[in-house]
């Protein structure tokens, strides 16, 4: 057959929470790909597969204020351009908001898609009607970046979630699992479905994470591939 030969890529490894870190400080150093424009490919991927998957109602989006929080704000605004009923609850004060996730929630202002924000204008039982009357809830809390129990507001929010109910997609991963071991403190997001970027987290393979994962995909953020092959990684940084 004349079909052109393919290399074999290499397989993707799984990752640690300091090679999460190293590629978006490699990705912007090395080949000059901005955060921003990683932050749209994940959340933009992650909600054309949320559409894949399905979506009979609302969706309701929980952002914290980190890059976990930025990347379910793009989600909000790809599923809303989409035609899908879709909010988001902000679980910070604004004023928080740094960075990529800050430029992100700019966006949602400027549309009059912000949401309403945890502490200001959300009453317990508001909280309570929303989650039960979702089709889906995002967790977008905390990302691979934390690790120990998540304070106040998350854990209530996060309590108040798994008491809903309403099947849970986590951003990147659940919110109280740790990326590295896979053990959950308590309380941690129980995910019917996990989108987690670049690759698996080497904390997956951990058997006792699988309750709180639910199945995971792996997202493309358009970081170039040679970015994930080992000589690269073992590569000085320039």
């Amino acid at each position: 057959s004349m079909r052109p030969e393919f290399p074999v890529l290499p397989p993707v490894p799984v990752l640690t929470r300091a090679e999460v870190r190293e590629i978006d400080v490699r990705a912007l150093k090395e080949f000059g790909i901005p955060g921003l424009v990683l932050m749209e490919n994940a959340g933009r991927n992650a909600a054309e597969l949320l559409r894949t998957l399905g979506i009979a109602g609302p969706v309701l989006i929980i952002a914290g204020k980190g890059n976990n929080g930025g990347d379910g704000m793009v989600m909000l605004r790809h599923l809303k351009n989409a035609g899908v009923e879709a909010r988001m609850l902000l679980a910070v004060d604004p004023r928080e908001l740094t960075g990529d996730a800050a430029v992100n929630y700019g966006v949602l202002q400027a549309a009059g898609w912000e949401g309403d924000v945890w502490g200001k204008t959300l009453r317990e039982g508001k909280l309570e009607a929303w989650l039960r009357g979702a089709n889906w809830i995002v967790d977008a809390l905390l990302g691979t970046g934390s690790r120990g129990s998540p304070r106040e507001p998350y854990a209530t929010l996060i309590r108040a979630i798994n008491a809903s109910g309403t099947r849970v997609l986590a951003v990147d991963i659940p919110t109280g699992l740790d990326c590295d071991t896979g053990t959950a403190v308590e309380p941690c997001i129980r995910a019917a479905q996990t989108m987690t970027f670049v690759a698996s987290k080497v904390g997956f393979q951990n058997p006792a994470a699988g309750e709180y994962l639910g199945e995971v995909h792996v997202i493309d953020i358009g970081i170039p591939q040679v970015m994930l092959d080992p000589q690269f990684r073992a590569r000085e940084r320039r």
